[in-house]
């Protein structure tokens, strides 16, 4: 079974904006009970993956340190998806982004990445 679909990604210029989104497999009441975030790596990072943006079940927020103030995550329960609108991007920002669903049993799921590319 597909845990996490993802979508959205694309090509955008600097300065712009653009929302990508992230649906699970749960239904609405298990969904609500899951931590979800974004993560991304970029061209030349190996495996490393960096947090863009977690929100937890009863709606706590981290940000990493290089879009903060520029991105915001947010989550529908009802439709079982989590959001990242991303403003005011830039070059930086390119990368493949993943998402990541995190159930209270311990088990991690990632999304199969949906690239974002930012030309200058």
């Amino acid at each position: 079974q597909v845990q996490l679909v993802e979508s959205g990604g694309g090509l955008v210029q600097s300065g712009g904006s653009l929302t990508i989104s992230c649906s699970a497999s749960e239904s609405e009441l298990y969904f609500s009970y899951v931590t979800m975030g974004w993560y991304r790596q970029a061209p030349g990072e190996g495996e490393q993956r960096e947090l863009v943006a977690r929100i937890t079940s009863d709606g706590g927020i981290e940000y990493g340190d290089a879009v903060k103030g520029r991105f915001t995550i947010s989550r529908d329960n009802s439709k079982s998806t989590v959001y990242l609108q991303m403003n005011s991007l830039k070059p930086d920002d390119t990368a493949v982004y993943y998402c990541k669903k995190e159930r209270p049993s311990g088990q991690i799921f990632w999304g199969q990445g949906t690239q974002v590319t930012v030309t200058s």
